[in-house]
């Protein structure tokens, strides 16, 4: 499936743009370890900590691109989302310029209503950010588009990561 944006990408961009649209999984090392790290981010969550949110998040994301021997990133996760007319922000992928690492951002609280985040849809939006820099650094994308393959690549980490009785 192409989505509609595909037809105002350059020649350059629209075969990167079929690539990623290709490559619908991302394996990880011995997903063992990394479920386990999953577990903590849950408990935060749950117990509405978002230090403890923030530093599960760091630890899954340091482990992750550890296994796919990329750079790292830094984690932050504030507490509300920012809202405007077009609705509210899940997550923000920040590739930097220069030395400074890339920068994830996620927030743990709805815009709105300021309620903690189901556990589900926070560890997407980390992974979905998280994809775009594995695009850059591990695929060597020179863009990161949302394809079809990039959910498909979210979802298949998520499978990975999570227990069935966790979601």
């Amino acid at each position: 499936m192409v989505f509609a944006y595909y037809n105002s990408l350059s020649k350059g961009g629209k075969a990167t743009y079929r690539k990623s649209d290709r490559i619908t999984t991302i394996a990880l090392p011995d997903n063992q370890q990394f479920s386990a790290l999953v577990r903590p981010l849950h408990s935060a969550l749950h117990n509405k900590d978002r230090k403890a949110a923030a530093n599960a998040c760091q630890q899954l994301a340091r482990c992750i691109t550890s296994g796919l021997s990329i750079p790292p990133v830094v984690v932050k996760v504030l507490a509300r989302r920012p809202f405007d007319n077009y609705g509210e922000l899940h997550g923000l992928y920040d590739p930097r310029e220069g030395k400074a690492p890339p920068v994830i951002t996620v927030w743990m609280r709805t815009a709105k209503r300021q309620q903690v985040v189901a556990f589900k849809s926070f560890l997407r939006t980390l992974l979905h950010e998280l994809c775009h820099h594995i695009d850059y650094e591990y695929l060597h994308f020179p863009e990161s588009y949302h394809t079809e393959g990039f959910y498909k690549r979210e979802s298949s980490l998520f499978r990975q990561l999570v227990d069935r009785e966790m979601v």
